[in-house]
């Protein structure tokens, strides 16, 4: 669904809360410091809240917000991605890798003082298998689970129908069991009426606003430390210059942009005295996703998508008249990388690229003649005309906010123009309910990727449509093919990481094949901070990564403020942090050794 998507899942008709972040006064210049004298992080961001429920949340700035509030059993370390501790303190599989045993740490409380324990665990985890709206954002982690216990507060136990290669990487938020057995409807409760909410993260959720802010207070008693800054609040612009601007004027501590910084936000930033830029390789993809015929698991239409697009020939002359290369040297302006596979190339043991003969490279010639193969040819007017023998015309849906939808948008109403085919580009600010519904043709789309990708390659898996036409699945577009599904199954079992990583690109491949995704570019992660306002922070990976939308909480919680004395400054260091974890990776047990994980998920979609 969204270019601003990041990491992630089933999306949601939550407009109504499509929502973030304003403080109702502005930071003085050149401090981050509110009228009690604590000290507030305040990052500018151009996404909105979809839910605030885990159960429910699809999109990166909300997931990115549960890591904060709610721990998962394990975390990533930021210098290469390893499973680490986070509830679970250790972990191990039986011999037959069917039952796996997690010890859960006894220094975790939730914000109300009680105990976190394996129940907890085990209830979240029982309730996304037992209620489908409960399954609605994470449900692909426990599809394969066949039972799930916790023998003692610090024992959880989960086995499984056949071996789960995610099972270091289940990116699940854990939630306080006493809190939530209470909630009635799991479709509707979006967590977003009673503050402050239980958590046991680095941060609790004290406040939230739709449409104005988001804010969060620090855990003093979280098991890794408390962060550093008192406070941190999202605030929405959807506006991304005055977002910039803010950053410039000192009332925003950082500017993580929609999801990045234009070149031209980034250029001019660059240089100017207290802001730091970090421009480094991105974990998303950005792409162009055609509506596959959309429909239901019960077989039932969805939509009313074009249905010259059902012709592979058809798909694959559309883009093979895309030349990414002035994609990356005109709208990214150099601060992207050309897209092939579907896994960016900062995930190097699953990116791949198309074979020779197999690549869509861009030809308009070619494009043109795969048209008429596919029987739709000029008329007199110099208009494609579809079998209904009116000229085709594809409609697009683009996020209004995000400029690079609008620019590529203009070229491929020109590129395809060429080729006789008519675009209407649709702009809006909630793509969800046209896509949703099914009423496009074409979308621009885009998912950040975790170091483990299970999840951003199930969303393309049969089992990920809905139900019926009147439900909403985890699907990202509708696309179901069984050769595909076969391969899912076939990687998800598998626990040789090469072994794995070939079946995964055999997967990109047959995505790449079938036409229904057209990944153009992988863009930075270009964002910029005040370095009056925060004196260090930590990237993910630590050398060239991003800060905002981390598999983690990394960013967030080591943060230090510019005006700190300096003695507790060493905590938020990446050499800490992975000291802290060390011990981790001699508890992967059974062999099991891999940088695992998945979204956005991704952290989501953005």
């Amino acid at each position: 669904m969204s270019t601003q998507k990041q990491h992630s899942r089933a999306r949601r008709l939550l407009a109504a809360g499509a929502a973030v972040l304003t403080l109702s006064a502005g930071l003085a210049p050149q401090q981050a410091v509110a009228a009690d004298g604590d000290k507030v992080l305040t990052v500018a961001v151009a996404q909105s809240v979809d839910s605030l429920s885990p159960f429910l949340a699809a999109r990166l700035l909300s997931t990115s917000i549960h890591r904060l509030m709610y721990e998962y059993l394990t975390n990533y370390d930021p210098g290469d991605a390893r499973a680490v501790p986070a509830l679970a303190t250790e972990w191990k599989s039986s011999p037959d890798k069917l039952t796996w045993t997690y010890t859960i740490r006894s220094d975790s409380k939730w914000s109300d003082g009680q105990q976190a324990t394996a129940e907890d665990a085990a209830w979240t985890f029982n309730k996304m298998m037992t209620d489908e709206a409960a399954a609605t954002a994470n449900g692909s982690f426990v599809a394969n689970f066949r039972k799930v216990t916790a023998p003692s507060p610090t024992e959880l136990v989960i086995e499984l129908k056949k071996p789960q290669a995610t099972m270091t990487a289940l990116d699940v938020p854990i939630v306080p069991k006493h809190v939530w057995e209470k909630v009635g409807d799991f479709s509707k409760f979006n967590n977003d009426k009673d503050f402050p909410v239980v958590g046991n993260g680095p941060f609790v959720l004290t406040d939230y606003k739709p449409d104005s802010y988001v804010r969060l207070k620090a855990n003093k008693d979280f098991w890794r430390g408390a962060p550093k800054f008192d406070e941190l609040v999202f605030r929405y612009y959807k506006d991304q210059d005055a977002a910039v601007a803010a950053l410039r004027k000192g009332e925003v501590s950082f500017v993580a942009g929609a999801p990045a910084l234009t070149p031209a936000q980034a250029a001019s930033l660059k240089g100017e005295k207290n802001i730091h830029v970090n421009d480094a390789p991105g974990r998303r993809f950005y792409a162009l996703a055609v509506n596959p015929g959309a429909k239901a698991r019960n077989g039932q239409k969805i939509g009313d998508g074009h249905p010259s697009l059902l012709d592979q020939r058809v798909r694959h002359a559309l883009f093979t008249a895309v030349d990414r290369k002035t994609i990356i040297d005109k709208v990214f302006q150099g601060y992207a990388v050309q897209g092939e596979g579907y896994i960016p190339p900062r995930f190097s043991s699953y990116f791949w690229k198309p074979a020779d003969g197999q690549e869509l490279a861009y030809d308009p010639a070619k494009a043109g003649q795969l048209l008429d193969q596919a029987g739709y040819k000029k008329n007199g007017d110099g208009k494609r005309v579809g079998k209904d023998g009116k000229p085709i015309n594809y409609r697009i849906l683009c996020h209004a906010t995000d400029s690079n939808d609008k620019a590529i948008g203009q070229y491929l109403q020109e590129w395809w123009g060429e080729l006789g085919i008519g675009v209407t580009l649709n702009c809006l600010d909630n793509v969800s309910d046209p896509w949703l519904a099914g009423t496009y043709d074409l979308a621009f789309d885009g998912w950040s990727v975790n170091p483990d990708p299970d999840f951003v390659l199930s969303i393309h898996t049969c089992g990920a449509l809905p139900a019926t036409p009147k439900d909403t699945g985890a699907t990202d577009n509708f696309i179901c093919d069984k050769r595909y599904d076969d391969l899912y199954a076939k990687q998800l079992a598998e626990y040789d990481p090469a072994k794995r990583a070939d079946i995964v690109k055999q997967m990109e491949s047959r995505l790449y094949d079938l036409g229904y995704m057209n990944v153009m570019a992988y863009p930075n992660a270009v964002e910029a901070y005040r370095t009056d306002q925060i004196k260090s922070i930590t990237t993910m990976p630590a050398k060239a990564g991003n800060i905002y939308g981390q598999d983690g909480y990394w960013s967030w919680w080591s943060a230090t403020p510019a005006d700190s004395d300096g003695s507790s400054d060493d905590s938020g260091s990446t050499g800490v942090v992975i000291g802290v974890v060390a011990g981790a990776a001699v508890l992967v047990g059974a062999g099991v050794f891999f940088a695992l994980r998945r979204r956005a998920t991704a952290e989501d979609r953005e």
